[in-house]
């Protein structure tokens, strides 16, 4: 950290004289402020807290879902800054502290889930720009491969000469978590088991924040601390002191670091907002370290530049969805079971699950649903396919008024139904306009303004929507249970206003040109929700959509809905959304979001017509802008996607561009046949480039890509961290191209599988290759076949493959290398490790070559696969083969076919395959093999107890051969796969062979 002075005699004996507290707190800021946060202890007595002071059961130590403690409550064997009391009275404060926040549920079984973080370089445009559900939609559930940080590293350095952070920042979408993790952060800290480098932590919510409208920064710290204590003091080693801010997207009024006067003076009174620029900058207590948490968008307000570190919280696991779900339903597996599956059946919930709040609502939701089928007997009760649907369900449970009980069915709803609608309008009002403004906590001057009844938020359905939380300044706080939850009750007022508005309901005064009608009204939502760029009404639009679906009526009518209300506006409502499909240079999220709403209004036919081209492999024909949207939703959305994107033999250059930003989600992309040429290759460059990217596998095969595309790759090599196999197949990439890509693998360290077959690299493009290997570890694949390599080229591999560890697959077939390769090669083998698959296939490699392989595979303990197809290898080179698989113990598949092998060279092989231990797999097509060789393979096989497949197919072996074999097989046990087509076997061989299936158990293939 900062380097740390020692305070001056004078500062400790101006606060050893404070008399009152409150002299006390501005002797504490003055040395915050001065002296960067040094800290004072003192062992001398200190009043008693004010723990029970708080209305409602809460007290400074906790409020409501935040729960944040008075730094009064510490453990004692942490320094403070301030007067410490005697030991007894800090033990009291721990129990007290430890009591709350230790019986939190949330904290319990999952807890697990927070001793770490995700360590993340920054916030990507993903978060930046879009709303929460539209980044766990988008990336399938799948957080960011990213280091994990232990939550007692948090605020430690990364090594040894690194400092450690003064601002952090961790993020996470609605519901993951964020204020759990201060929570559990806060309680193992008071149990010493946690920073235990911070001698006080200081935990604030915007929410406390947002009472007030001018403060000073002693009057900060007097807010979260106002009895610093009396007694004497005395000077010790400074330590570290913690700020927490919790909830940066609450704040009511957004940081502006550019229009923000700097204020050191900590006794000035100043806009919170500016206050918190000013700590954050380090204007103002520059030595205490800034831990923020908030929503991905709202973090942004924070420049990059100031952030030291930022985390990011993951979401459930599978296991972790089953556990909160136990929770939830501890004592029926039965019920939990029936959730489990119908969460898993609905692909897309299910990748919401992944956020513990919306999990819990989901498994609430469907709970009740179960429930419901069970006690009126009715089976057929249709489970939810659609968002709406589901909150519709978690209505009706609130409505029966199990928002506590949740194993009990009630049959008030209908009794209900008036002061539920009462409710919902005057929530719903709040909810829409603050959502309209970004305002998710309200206050009561708040509820008052939008005629909210404050007595009636006791009510059950109220408790199922809304938490109360006390705040510091003893008002009380309110927020939706969940963002998504607002946004519901949002859609619901809006879509009861609307029959009866006759002005824009977004516009705050009232007065707008007249807008009469509910379709009117849905079009202007429609069309503001497009227009917001930050996607806050996405899922606002989404239920409004929803709400006209005659599965929502049905579920809601008589409750909350009347009953086929606005049922004749459906077909409508559906052209409306299509509308906005605008033939736009990309396909946005903002469109995307419109095939949602579709969904939502059960009108799919648009995806559905997209998804069985897609299946039938004729999507070249659908180019129109909602055919492009509809592509895109499903590249999110389709099982047939998640695991492979196939977009081969269908897409242009301007369906490719417009479809850009959706591709970065994609994990496995397939861009076959499509005569892309190098401008393609700039843009799809622009999408490996980017922060976001998600795609690991890439396949270009069969397209027109020169050297100028392979560069553009090349360049988006360079900073990528997700592509693990790029194909290149039957391109035209030439020696240049293959010397960028070379370049780029010098300091890539993610690519694993590298493809440049039939490219026309040449000995050059080779010899860069070949260079890269040299300071590459990580490339494990290499496939160079039908390059035009010749004997140099080989050399200069064989040079890197005596260096490189990491790769296990070299595929050299159909070049030229010769003998001279093939030597060259083999003196690598002596010498290397790692390499596993050796493809030398139609190399015009002669008895020579292969006589040199052979004595390196002797020596060779790593090889386990090679292939010598379509050389020249005679008997001669078939003994040298036959020697050294009598030595060698890693070889297992030994590809031969369409050699001159006759029937000399497979005998000696025969020979060796009977003493050999290793081999699984031979082939030897096509070989000019009679019956002596299969007469003595009969024999190997007799011994041998490795084998697992034998290819002989298109060998003259004759019925001789075939009962020699057939023969082989009533002994042999290991043998599975036997090839022997166009093998002049007549009707002898084949009644041998089927005499000896009558006795053999092992072999489960025989082409014959």
């Amino acid at each position: 950290m900062r380097k740390q002075e020692v305070r001056t005699d004078r500062e400790a004996c101006r606060a050893y004289n404070a008399d009152s507290p409150a002299e006390q707190v501005k002797a504490l800021v003055d040395l915050l402020a001065r002296n960067g946060g040094r800290l004072l202890q003192a062992p001398s007595k200190m009043p008693d807290s004010p723990l029970g002071s708080q209305s409602n059961g809460k007290s400074l130590l906790g409020v409501g879902e935040r729960g944040y403690l008075n730094p009064l409550a510490l453990p004692c064997d942490l320094t403070c800054f301030f007067l410490r009391p005697a030991d007894s009275r800090i033990r009291r404060h721990c129990e007290a502290l430890l009591s709350r926040v230790g019986n939190d549920p949330e904290l319990g079984s999952l807890s697990h889930r927070l001793a770490s973080l995700l360590l993340v370089e920054g916030l990507t445009d993903l978060q930046l720009r879009e709303h929460d559900f539209t980044q766990v939609e988008a990336t399938r559930g799948v957080w960011h491969s990213a280091r994990a940080i232990p939550l007692d590293r948090l605020f430690l350095p990364l090594s040894r000469v690194s400092i450690p952070p003064r601002v952090s920042v961790t993020i996470g979408v609605a519901g993951i978590g964020k204020t759990t993790l201060v929570r559990h952060f806060v309680r193992c800290w008071a149990r010493g088991q946690v920073g235990k480098n911070f001698s006080l932590v200081l935990p604030l919510t915007f929410r406390d924040l947002n009472t007030y409208e001018k403060l000073s920064a002693d009057k900060l710290i007097h807010s979260v601390f106002p009895n610093a204590g009396e007694g004497n003091l005395e000077v010790t080693t400074p330590d570290r002191v913690l700020l927490v801010l919790d909830g940066l997207d609450e704040c009511k009024t957004p940081l502006e670091f550019s229009n923000t006067m700097a204020c050191t003076d900590p006794k000035k009174e100043i806009q919170v907002d500016h206050l918190i620029t000013n700590i954050i900058r380090g204007n103002l207590f520059p030595e205490i370290s800034v831990w923020i948490t908030s929503r991905p968008s709202a973090a942004g307000q924070v420049p990059g530049g100031l952030v030291d570190r930022m985390t990011e919280i993951r979401g459930l696991t599978e296991e972790e969805i089953k556990a909160c779900l136990e929770q939830i339903f501890p004592e029926d597996q039965t019920l939990l079971g029936q959730v489990l599956t119908q969460m898993k059946a609905n692909k897309a919930l299910y990748l919401m699950c992944t956020v513990p709040a919306f999990c819990r609502l989901v498994g609430l939701a469907l709970g009740h649903l179960y429930h419901s089928k069970l006690a009126v007997q009715d089976t057929e009760l249709p489970l939810p396919q659609t968002l709406c649907e589901l909150y519709s369900w978690y209505f009706r449970m609130a409505l029966g008024g199990e928002g506590q009980d949740k194993g009990k069915v009630s049959p008030r709803i209908e009794q209900m139904a008036q002061g539920a609608r009462k409710m919902v309008g005057t929530l719903g009002r709040l909810a829409f306009h603050g959502l309209v403004k970004k305002k998710y906590v309200f206050y009561e001057q708040d509820m008052k303004a939008f005629g909210v009844d404050l007595a009636l938020l006791q009510s059950a359905l109220c408790s199922c929507l809304l938490q109360r939380e006390e705040t510091l300044a003893s008002s009380a706080a309110y927020r939706f249970t969940h963002l998504s939850l607002q946004e519901f009750v949002a859609a619901m007022y809006y879509y009861s206003a609307s029959k009866r508005a006759i002005f824009d309901l977004f516009t705050e005064s009232g007065m707008s040109w007249p807008r009469l009608g509910f379709l009117t009204h849905f079009r202007c939502a429609a069309q503001r929700a497009t227009q917001a760029q930050d996607g806050r009404l996405d899922v606002f639009l989404r239920f409004l959509s929803g709400l006209l679906s005659p599965r929502v009526n049905t579920l809601l009518a008589g409750s909350l809905l009347a009953q086929g209300e606005h049922q004749n506006y459906r077909a409508q409502a559906a052209e409306v959304l299509q509308g906005l499909l605008r033939p736009d240079t990309a396909v946005c999220a903002r469109a995307i979001n419109v095939l949602y709403c579709l969904h939502e209004l059960q009108h799919t036919e648009l995806a559905r017509s997209v998804e069985e081209a897609m299946q039938r492999g004729t999507l070249a024909g659908l180019t129109s802008p909602s055919h492009r949207t509809a592509l895109a939703y499903l590249l999110q959305l389709s099982d047939i996607c998640s695991r492979e994107a196939n977009l081969s033999l269908c897409l242009s250059q301007s369906v490719l561009q417009s479809l850009l930003p959706q591709l970065l989600y994609c994990q496995s992309l397939r861009l076959d046949n499509n005569q892309f040429q190098d401008p393609v290759m700039e843009l799809l460059g622009s999408v490996l480039s980017g922060k976001d990217c998600r795609i690991q596998n890439i396949s270009l095969t069969e397209n027109q890509i020169g050297n100028k595309g392979a560069k553009a790759l090349a360049r988006s090599l360079l900073v990528n961290r997700s592509l693990t196999t790029l194909d290149l197949r039957s391109n035209t990439i030439g020696p240049q191209g293959a010397k960028a890509l070379a370049d780029a693998l010098k300091i890539n360290r993610t690519l694993t599988s590298l493809s440049l077959q039939s490219n026309v690299i040449r000995d050059d493009g080779v010899m860069c290759m070949a260079e890269a290997l040299l300071s590459n570890q990580t490339l494990s694949i290499l496939q160079l076949q039908k390059n035009l390599i010749g004997p140099k080229g080989a050399q200069q591999m064989a040079d890197a493959l005596k260096q490189n560890k990491s790769l296990k697959e070299l595929m050299f077939s159909s070049n030229t290398i010769g003998d001279g390769g093939a030597m060259a090669l083999a003196e690598a083998l002596k010498v290397n490790q790692s390499l596993e698959n050796l493809d030398l296939q139609s190399n015009a490699i002669s008895n020579t070559g292969v006589a040199v392989l052979m004595r390196a595979l002797r020596v060779n303990q790593t090889l386990s696969s090679l292939n010598l197809r379509e050389n020249s290898i005679s008997p001669e080179g078939a003994r040298a083969l036959a020697q050294a698989l009598c030595m060698n113990n890693t070889l297992k598949h030994l590809d031969l076919t369409a050699n001159l092998l006759h029937d000399q060279g497979a005998q000696a092989i025969a020979v060796a395959v009977g003493e050999n231990r290793s081999l699984t797999h031979l082939h030897l097509q096509w070989n000019f093999i009679q019956a002596g060789a299969a007469r003595a393979l009969g024999q190997a096989l007799q011994l041998n107890r490795t084998l697992t497949t034998l290819d002989l197919q298109e060998n003259a072996i004759g019925d001789d051969g075939a009962s020699a074999v057939a023969g082989a097989l009533k002994v042999n046990a290991t043998l599975t796969a036997l090839y022997l087509q166009v093998a002049s076997i007549g009707t002898q061989g084949a009644q041998a062979l089927g005499e000896a299936l009558a006795v053999n158990r092992t072999l489960e293939i025989l082409d014959a």
